[in-house]
């Protein structure tokens, strides 16, 4: 197995401040808009941006978090099914603005299955993709980010790898992994 650093715990940091930078500049105070972390990495991602954009605002921005498990369209092919995880959204959707937050955008079909679930909490006036690692060509159903930290050319057998001292690393890294 070979690892590639693709963002350092500096670039990171700095990746993750521009990306809240292009979210004050869309949604200003965020007084329409609510954060959603998608489940189980995206949290990590998510929270880091919350933080940081009640930082810079210095306003109470909604927050929460939401599982996909029972809307993915491979639920029921998988041979051990998939173990659902908490939804906490304490707030209303019905049209707010959006920002979803995942780690990695890989095949596009997780994003699909969090916007099935988000509708049962109302319909939002318009929803946002953001992710910390695009990955250029692995796309198998329309869906493209609004903010993106870095774009990443990858093949299907690799993989990313997204380390947050928040989910107990030493420091913030993302790898690019080769399998051998």
């Amino acid at each position: 197995m070979q690892k590639k650093l693709i963002l350092d715990t500096d670039l990171l940091d700095i990746t993750i401040s521009r990306l809240c930078q292009e979210l004050i500049e869309n949604h200003g105070d965020f007084s329409e808009t609510v954060i959603i972390g998608m489940q189980s990495r995206g949290i990590f991602v998510a929270e880091i941006i919350h933080k940081k954009l009640e930082k810079l605002t210095k306003k109470d921005i909604p927050f929460g978090y939401l599982d996909a498990t029972f809307h993915r369209d491979d639920f029921r092919r998988r041979e051990i099914p998939a173990k659902a995880s908490e939804t906490k959204i304490e707030f209303a959707i019905e049209g707010k603005s959006v920002v979803l937050v995942d780690d990695v955008l890989f095949t596009g079909r997780t994003i699909r299955a969090a916007m099935d679930t988000m509708i049962t909490f109302g319909r939002p006036k318009k929803v946002e993709l953001l992710v910390l690692i695009d990955r250029k060509y692995t796309r198998e159903l329309p869906i493209a980010a609004d903010y993106v930290g870095k774009s990443v050319n990858t093949l299907t057998s690799q993989r990313v790898l997204v380390e947050l001292e928040a989910q107990g690393h030493k420091q913030n890294k993302i790898w690019l992994i080769n399998k051998d």
